[in-house]
């Protein structure tokens, strides 16, 4: 067995991580303290190749794999949380259901501009009353002469409503019976009469993330706009997210190796009684303990990720490494803030950020209470 990481593997992790420290870090406070979403950064990411990892160049991709997209993901998320959501939504939600899903003309009308960086897609499923109940959706879908007519509306939805957004997959009723609803997906289009996006601000992390509450009101979408079959939206939607836990918890993974560098550092500079605090047991057992469990988080997440590479199964891995390394971020954030005392409350603080931007990766794609649920049933229970 080799767990080493290959040259390609290595090289794309060195590129993303020299681009993160000096294209990102500079300006990632500055645009968190002003929930600003940066165009620019977002282009220079699409031109590193960010964007459409996965997806074969005839599509406008890198024709890579998804140990790649998580090595790429860590190295953002290890700088900055906010660039790294908008790569991994714009990868996993964006992205993944209309080449998975798509037909062959959705995939080159629209994958080429996405994989470039140049536009960005959402992925419009949760509500105000669906959330982890994914199946509780009220956004309908009503068959009409020329195509669908939806009524309806989504909150929390990365990557739709920034000045690069180009729409969004959404998940609506067509139907059903025996209070079982048929969930079907449709491509809708930013400039799509009746739909509009309204920014979210306020928000504790990512601030620099573009998120929207969605609403569509009489919004008619022509037959071809349907992503995949009649009813098959419930399984696109879960099997996106499948996919999508792996660049989660590489952000996870990301956010709690980025604190820890922060709090190493600190703990050899920062003196107190004499010496370094990292001297003490009291600063450098925790420390310990957040380079073994990231070791630990690192090697299951790229195992998970070399399953899907591999074309076997890895929903339950998928599951795990999510869990595991969202919770790890969790555990590692909030002791590199302990190591800084009272500086690591501070604005300007090096995990400050980290902590506030880690909170969501046990939310979003799946609580951790979901994932828990995933992993117990793939165990018969």
């Amino acid at each position: 067995m080799d767990f080493d990481l290959d040259e390609p593997h290595r090289l794309l992790r060195d590129t993303v991580r020299s681009f993160a420290e000096t294209e990102i870090a500079p300006v990632a406070a500055g645009l968190d303290e002003r929930e600003e979403f940066s165009v620019e950064l977002t282009a220079k990411m699409g031109e590193l190749g960010m964007f459409g990892i996965v997806v074969p160049e005839e599509y406008g991709g890198q024709g890579l794999g998804y140990l790649a997209y998580v090595v790429a993901t860590e190295e953002l998320a290890r700088v900055d949380g906010s660039q790294a959501a908008t790569v991994t939504a714009g990868n996993s939600l964006g992205i993944g259901p209309i080449y998975y899903y798509g037909t062959e003309e959705q995939r080159h009308r629209y994958l080429p501009t996405l994989c470039s960086g140049d536009g960005l897609w959402a992925f419009g499923l949760t509500e105000p009353g669906a959330g982890s109940d994914s199946r509780a959706s009220s956004t309908k879908a009503v068959e009409t002469d020329d195509g669908w007519r939806l009524n309806g509306s989504k909150i929390f939805i990365t990557n739709a409503s920034s000045p690069i957004s180009k729409g969004v997959t959404v998940q609506a009723v067509t139907g059903g019976e025996d209070g079982r609803p048929e969930l079907t997906c449709f491509l809708v289009d930013r400039e799509t009469a009746g739909f509009t996006t309204t920014p979210m601000h306020g928000k504790l992390m990512w601030r620099a993330s573009d998120t929207a509450e969605l609403s569509f009101a009489d919004c008619d979408v022509p037959t071809e706009a349907m992503l995949g079959e009649r009813g098959g939206g419930s399984r696109q939607m879960l099997e996106t997210l499948d996919t999508g836990r792996l660049g989660i918890a590489a952000m996870g993974l990301g956010a709690a190796q980025g604190a820890f560098e922060a709090a190493l550092a600190y703990a050899k500079e920062r003196r107190q009684f004499g010496r370094p605090i990292g001297s003490f047991q009291g600063i450098s057992f925790p420390i310990a303990d957040m380079a073994t469990k990231i070791d630990h988080a690192r090697t299951y997440l790229y195992r998970a990720a070399w399953l899907k590479d591999s074309g076997r199964e890895f929903r339950t891995e998928a599951a795990m490494a999510k869990l595991y390394c969202t919770e790890v971020a969790g555990e590692v954030t909030d002791a590199a803030v302990q190591v800084f005392g009272g500086y690591g409350l501070m604005k300007d603080s090096p995990v400050e950020r980290f902590y506030r931007d880690h909170r969501i990766l046990r939310i979003g794609e799946g609580t951790s209470e979901i994932q828990r649920v995933v992993i117990s049933r793939s165990l018969g229970l």
